[in-house]
């Protein structure tokens, strides 16, 4: 067999290993490792990559970010920012037909400005605003399809630990690609309260609006948002404005997060122990699976499949646009079957050289910024998507007694705005580059 057989019939075992319920991080590792053993004909050579490749990936400095935004997300969780942020998108948009899931979707949106996780903001928001949807009369389908739809903003408004993860395998300034995210982001949120007011007046939803509120109390509300502002002006102003590099930003946005938590009457140091202990575990979770994408990588590497595919695409002479769609189209097939950060680590070698090799009449960092954007979103599609939606699971297991199929029903019209907006960012790469441009 050939090293490129071996590469193509890897993937197919490894999703057997996948799906046997083998944990994503060892199907990659052992698939790798056996891999690279085949094709050196010795285990010395994977058993001696062990050490070497361990330290080379974890001694990254860019991947100390991923501990700083996700232990910010913890105090973010614990010190109730969420429930501030809804009811103050809820005091502005309550008493509107739908407004109350809007508001939903508007505190996800800010709750991702400081979270950068979108199972977190799924789970946190869900908590929050689950309660008031059902006791303003929105259906399950309704109520759980808006929240699950308004996590993914998490992973798509900066900073995101997605968003760092693609940065660092396709060697793209992290700065930029926190840029380019801010206007899909702001599209995808906006697309999703424009299919709130759909589903209100055609639907057959029976919600009511809460009641108008005085302005006095929409801007009490307002101003009890105060710490998410700063946060995000700190953080994601700092990082634009030169005053910090994103690693710094991010463990500076720990730092103030964490001051605000345990503010008096927020967290007890019990609550700071469990945000500490939460953010070590998920960060345990996403580098063992970094390790085993690395141990995977690292064979495809030896294999030289991701050269060897990309030469035999461009080779065929199909439209750079279809060879797009094209790779579009088997993310949302992952995304059905697998998580975010798997789909990211496991495919991007693979796929990035051969969109490196195309023409898109763009210049190179342009094209990686622009496909690194258009892979989030459909990755985020990938969360709401059944039947492996890990946002449906989540938010479905906080709203018991209502069924999956309920929610798999609720969440489609915000799958139907998601592919709109990858037509519009695939059509127009301008949209997604033009504060990148204007702003470098």
């Amino acid at each position: 067999m050939s090293d490129l057989a071996l590469a193509l019939w890897s993937f197919p075992i490894m999703l057997i290993m996948i799906f046997l319920r083998v944990p994503v991080a060892a199907a990659m590792a052992v698939t790798g490792f056996c891999g690279t053993w085949i094709v050196l004909g010795s285990p010395n050579a994977p058993l001696a990559q062990l050490k070497t490749l361990s330290y080379q990936t974890f001694a990254s400095y860019s991947l100390s970010i991923v501990p700083l935004f996700l232990l910010m997300g913890q105090f973010a969780t614990k010190s109730g920012l969420s429930r501030a942020l809804f009811l103050s998108a809820e005091s502005w948009l309550g008493h509107r037909q739908g407004g109350v899931a809007m508001a939903a979707v508007g505190a996800c949106a800010g709750f991702g400005a400081i979270c950068g996780s979108s199972l977190a903001t799924a789970s946190t928001m869900g908590q929050v605003a689950l309660p008031e949807l059902k006791r303003y009369g929105y259906s399950d389908a309704t109520a759980t399809g808006v929240l699950a739809a308004g996590g993914t903003l998490g992973i798509l408004i900066p900073p995101s630990i997605i968003l760092v993860i693609y940065a660092i395998l396709t060697e793209q300034n992290i700065i930029k690609i926190f840029t380019a995210a801010l206007i899909p982001g702001i599209l995808a949120a906006l697309g999703y309260m424009l299919a709130i007011a759909l589903v209100a007046r055609f639907g057959r939803d029976t919600s009511r609006p809460a009641p108008r509120k005085p302005y006095s109390e929409r801007f009490r509300t307002l101003l009890a948002t105060w710490p998410v502002f700063v946060i995000f002006a700190v953080v994601i102003g700092g990082i634009y404005l030169g005053f910090f590099t994103p690693t710094e930003a991010a463990a500076v946005g720990a730092v103030v997060t964490g001051g605000y938590a345990i503010g008096p009457g927020r967290c007890g140091w019990r609550d700071v122990l469990d945000c500490l202990l939460a953010a070590g575990k998920t960060t345990g979770m996403i580098f063992l699976i970094v390790f085993g994408a690395a141990l995977f990588n690292s064979f495809l590497a030896f294999t030289r499949a991701p050269d060897l595919l990309s030469q035999y695409i461009v080779s065929l002479g199909y439209a750079p646009i279809v060879v797009l769609a094209v790779i579009l189209l088997v993310y949302l097939i992952f995304g059905c079957v697998m998580d975010s950060l798997s789909m990211i680590l496991l495919t991007i070698p693979v796929f990035f050289p051969i969109i490196e090799a195309l023409d898109f009449g763009m210049t190179a960092e342009e094209t990686a910024i622009w496909f690194g954007i258009l892979v989030l979103i459909v990755v985020e599609v990938g969360l709401i998507t059944p039947p492996v939606g890990l946002n449906l699971f989540v938010i479905n297991g906080m709203a018991r007694g209502v069924p999956m199929s309920e929610t798999y029903r609720g969440v489609l019209p915000f799958v139907a705005t998601d592919l709109v907006r990858v037509g519009v960012l695939v059509l127009a790469p301008s949209v997604t580059l033009f504060l990148v441009r204007v702003l470098y």
